[in-house]
């Protein structure tokens, strides 16, 4: 008798496992002085919390993600054992995917903007992930619990349901939802990296967002920037080669004036 684990077990677990690949990947990388938006130094003394601290807070948020994915699967289950036999054609997929990223797109705008104009979400959930002053990756979900609860789980639990996806097509959105995440925290500015060709929302779009500048811009979050050009969030920077290596997002002299 082979060992079988089921589609929505991966689900949970292959997105967690992959978060931890990737941005180990890239903190091997992080020595790249030459890509960097902000300096190795300036990372080990601007960031108001420690590494340590961070591994912590993002191993609890993604225990409580896993928790909840599990009865959430559990409870769509009847419906997505239905589903499961039945082939979709790309076009559907194609669908259900890009009706994911937009949902999950949305809700994460509306939510992340309130957190920075409510003062006591601010103060009080929010803050916890802006200790990160320069963000690395695998900080990207380190979070408050319950703001992690908000933003990200209840975020993925509606675009899963929302956009009919099985829990199959489910383990290579969440993949790529969480590669995404951690990419756009990275820190650095790879040449060839396919996140920048193909998304205008990237390490360097979301670096803005952590800098005191920045905190009331760019609170797009995972993939466009659709919410920010449509309701004057954007924040426009150049891209400027620091003397001692490495690159700096700087924002346009008009919005550096404010």
């Amino acid at each position: 008798m082979g060992f079988a684990i089921s589609d929505e077990l991966l689900g949970t677990i292959v997105p967690i496992v992959v978060y931890w690949i990737y941005s180990g990947i890239y903190m091997c990388l992080g020595s790249f002085e030459n890509y960097r938006l902000h300096s190795k130094k300036d990372e080990d003394e601007k960031n108001l919390v420690s590494k340590q601290t961070v591994v912590k807070g993002v191993l609890l948020q993604q225990t409580l993600q896993a928790v909840i994915a599990i009865l959430l699967f559990k409870v769509t289950g009847s419906d997505t054992e239905a589903s499961a036999g039945q082939p979709s054609s790309l076009i559907v997929l194609a669908r259900q995917l890009v009706t994911a990223m937009l949902v999950m797109d949305t809700w994460q705008y509306f939510l992340h903007r309130y957190f920075h104009h409510n003062k006591f979400l601010y103060r009080h959930l929010h803050s916890q992930h802006h200790r990160l002053v320069v963000p690395y990756a695998f900080g990207a979900l380190y979070n408050h619990p319950l703001e992690g609860l908000l933003l990200d789980t209840i975020g993925g639990a509606l675009s899963f349901l929302l956009s009919g996806m099985s829990p199959r097509t489910s383990i290579f959105f969440f993949s790529f939802a969480t590669i995404k995440t951690v990419d756009d925290h990275c820190g650095l500015l790879l040449p060839g990296n396919l996140f920048h060709i193909f998304f205008r929302n990237n390490s360097a779009y979301h670096d803005v967002h952590h800098q005191l500048y920045g905190s009331k811009y760019n609170f797009s979050q995972p993939f466009f920037i659709m919410w920010d050009r449509i309701l004057g969030t954007y924040m426009p920077y150049s891209l400027e080669k620091r003397a001692e290596g490495g690159f700096e997002a700087r924002p346009t002299k008009e919005y550096k004036d404010d």
